[in-house]
């Protein structure tokens, strides 16, 4: 086995104990979410037990990563990243996903062009930061105006509508977590 695939191999172990411990598992809650035995589990993160694919899909399902994510394999090919618009309307918005891991919060970067207002609710929590001009938040019966560099979020099981606070469009980067996940926002004080 050539030194690159020994290195990424030893270093599953730890990245999936940092990942159990920044979602606050216990090896236990992770043994019950993933059938997988506490010592099996307490192996693999110590590095003592290689991980198999079949150990690595329901730990991938539990932590709700992407496989890759968890292997770190090395890049090949274009680094490039090709973003391609989901939703691409004639009025000029436009809807590019920045994430693909289903169930997880999502990030997409949207370009939104005026358009009537239509309150809507669902299950969730919204993140709003806006990139290039002005972008009107409807919350119920209230309404705030964010300028590039303000942030929002709010649950959205209240009533709320998002757009251009004038005839121009609006730039944002928008995080949706569904079943109220919201961004967390650490500090680190020197």
């Amino acid at each position: 086995m050539d030194a690159e695939l020994e290195q990424t191999l030893a270093a599953i172990g730890p990245r999936l104990r940092a990942l159990r411990r920044d979602r606050g598992m216990t090896l236990e809650a992770l043994s019950a979410a993933t059938g997988i035995s506490v010592s099996g589990l307490s192996r693999i993160e110590s590095g003592k037990r290689r991980p198999t694919l079949e150990l690595l899909i329901p730990l991938a399902r539990a932590h709700r990563v992407a496989l890759d994510q968890l292997i770190a394999a090395p890049s090949t090919g274009d680094p490039r990243v090709h973003l391609t618009p989901k939703r691409h309307r004639r009025n000029g918005s436009a809807l590019v996903p920045l994430t693909q891991y289903p169930g997880r919060l999502q990030v997409f970067k949207q370009v939104i062009a005026p358009e009537p207002r239509r309150l809507v609710a669902h299950t969730g929590y919204e993140w709003l930061f806006v990139l290039a001009g002005e972008l009107l938040l409807v919350l119920g019966e209230r309404e705030l105006t964010l300028r590039p560099g303000e942030v929002a979020e709010f649950d959205t099981a209240q009533p709320h509508w998002f757009g251009p606070s004038g005839d121009r469009p609006v730039e944002i980067l928008h995080i949706h977590g569904p079943q109220g996940d919201k961004a967390r926002v650490r500090a680190h004080l020197d």
